[in-house]
């Protein structure tokens, strides 16, 4: 279809080899649309029995070839064999809530004496600081693990080494040419590291790491020794699967496998935490990688937005079903209090931004803007304007800043060289996600360079949407649904299927509430519940509550359970006027 959108987009079908196809399909005797699928997904004919069960043996690296991994295993153990005073220092998102409680749960299992810090967002910043070190410090601390951080932290990682403290650095954001003076620094992103694994989050560097810890203390006899029981690794792998997914880094090869094993281990619900969440939630089926990125995860990050910062890391580590409780309603609050005023912004920099030219990237600097809330409204206007968003909080002389990318731009090197250039206090970041802080007097200069940066990259073109393929109406059944959900699980890296359906029209607009457009679209005979979320006063819903005509809709059919009752339902992600 050669017609834009009413996003202004352009359909395109994917390819894929029909030679392929028919190899795999008879090679693993999938049925044809599977098979059509994968060949779409590029999988090889040898790679498709991996995707379908990855395991995690099949993938999982020997940890010590990461760089520092056998130093941080050798000064881990040393202070261990001590009975050292740990400090575990993670992050606030669920990525860092998820890494402080698998390595809490792993000393636990080895009886080692250790306390947890999580920096408060507003009043602490990310990562660490001379000041967060100091106030641990006074626990008489001998060891400081970061996890989900700790790589640019050049002050701090000096200022604990001048107190004779030892750090070890468990991280994967991306690195700067000098490193921090860390007694080790184990990160895939180091750039002097083969990036192989560059995909990984904290969570799962981590889970490679306390592998390599494991061997190390088995070939020790350190368990014997001590008389107590080897950890099953295997029982963190719902902590690994949460922050993988909620990190949103690419589900490839071992993250897949994290995620799929992951799911398994959640289903078990042997962690109290996870399972109160998920019960306070209503959710009563089989969790997904939907569930968890769009239900969970928000609330557990919630904490750290606007709440009390450690309460994630909390919920994930309890072992009373008081407190589990008490904080997934305090934790399901607060997301309710972070979804109003994350709205009011949005509003606002929608506003903001309509009021002056279009750039290529979007930039919005404004004073008390919620610092907790920045990171959401970048990611809305990045998919509102189909453009890289940097979003700011300035407080006096200094602008916190969030940063979203899209498809092509890697936003974390970006922040990375700007940092190198002196133009920002601090930041990093992913390819997809970055934060930073900068001085209001270089907010020009570091705009303008972005600008450089960004129309210096590499980039498709962003006017495509991208289908898997069209679909008759008489195919929509749960047939279909449960050969789609043979592929999970879904997510950045493995991008769930888009079909293409043409000629329906709205019969029924159902509700217009939570800023989602939900309708009856209608083929002759045939009637399917459809939503589109987040459409509300955009061209996308407005056409579907006021436009008559027929049209092409596109977007994933999901089986959608409520109040007992299960109905198909079409998500909408886009739709095509017709001539």
């Amino acid at each position: 279809m050669k017609n834009p959108s009413v996003q202004g987009k352009e359909w395109v079908i994917k390819n894929y080899d029909n030679n392929l196809l028919e190899l795999i399909s008879n090679k693993y005797d999938l049925d044809f649309f599977i098979a059509k699928l994968l060949s779409i997904k590029g999988f090889k004919e040898h790679e498709v029995e991996s995707f379908l069960e990855p395991k995690i043996k099949n993938y999982l690296p020997n940890p010590f070839h990461f760089k520092d991994c056998n130093e941080g295993v050798n000064i881990i153990y040393k202070h261990i064999n001590n009975n050292s005073k740990i400090c575990i220092f993670g992050d606030y998102d669920v990525d860092g809530a998820t890494s402080a409680g698998m390595m809490s749960l792993y000393l636990k299992k080895l009886n080692i004496n250790f306390s947890v810090f999580i920096p408060d967002r507003q009043k602490d910043g990310y990562g660490p600081s001379i000041e967060t070190f100091k106030n641990i410090m006074r626990d008489n601390i001998n060891l400081i693990i970061t996890l989900d951080c700790g790589t640019t932290s050049f002050e701090a990682i000096k200022f604990a080494k001048d107190n004779n403290i030892d750090v070890v650095v468990i991280d994967h954001h991306k690195s700067q040419e000098k490193l921090p003076i860390a007694d080790a620094l184990i990160n895939p992103n180091r750039l002097d590291e083969n990036d192989e694994y560059y995909y990984l989050c904290a969570a799962g560097v981590l889970f490679v790491f306390l592998a390599g810890l494991n061997k190390f203390l088995r070939e020790k006899k350190y368990f014997e020794l001590k008389d107590i029981n080897e950890p099953n690794l295997f029982e963190f792998l719902d902590l690994v699967m949460l922050g993988t997914v909620c990190d949103v880094v690419p589900l490839i090869s071992l993250n897949r496998a994290f995620v799929y094993q992951g799911l398994k281990i959640a289903a078990k619900r042997n962690n109290l935490g996870l399972k109160t969440l998920t019960d306070y939630s209503k959710i009563n089926k089989k969790l997904s990688t939907y569930e968890i990125g769009y239900v969970l995860g928000p609330k557990i990050n919630a904490g750290g937005r606007i709440g009390k910062s450690n309460l994630g890391y909390k919920l994930l580590t309890t072992e009373d079903a008081e407190t589990a409780y008490l904080i997934s309603s305090e934790l399901n609050s607060l997301n309710l209090k972070r979804k109003n005023l994350e709205s009011n912004i949005i509003d606002e920099a929608i506003s903001l931004v309509d009021k002056q030219k279009l750039e290529d990237i979007i930039f919005l600097v404004k004073k008390d803007w919620h610092e907790g809330l920045i990171g959401i409204v970048a990611s809305r206007l990045k998919e509102h304007y189909n453009r890289p968003a940097f979003i700011l909080s300035q407080n006096g002389r200094i602008c916190k800043g969030s940063a979203r990318s899209i498809f092509g731009f890697d936003i974390g090197l970006a922040i990375t060289k700007c940092k190198q250039m002196n133009l920002l206090i601090k930041g990093g970041g992913h390819p997809m996600a970055g934060g930073f802080s900068v001085e209001y007097d270089k907010l020009n200069e570091f705009k303008i360079e972005l600008l450089k940066i960004y129309n210096k990259s590499k980039r498709d073109n962003n006017n495509f949407f991208f289908i898997d393929s069209y679909l008759e109406s008489s195919a929509i059944n749960n047939e279909l649904i449960k050969k789609i959900n043979t592929l999970e699980p879904y997510g950045s890296g493995n991008k769930e299927p888009v079909f293409a359906f043409e000629n329906f029209k709205v019969c029924k607009v159902i509700e217009t509430n939570n800023n989602h457009v939900k309708v009856v679209i209608q083929k002759g005979s045939f009637y399917l519940n459809a939503i589109c979320f987040n459409s509300k006063n955009k061209d996308i819903g407005n056409y579907l509550l006021n436009y008559k005509k027929n049209f092409n809709v596109a977007g994933k059919i999901k089986l959608n359970e409520w109040n007992g009752k299960t109905n198909i339902e079409l998500i909408i992600e886009d739709i095509q006027l017709i001539n």
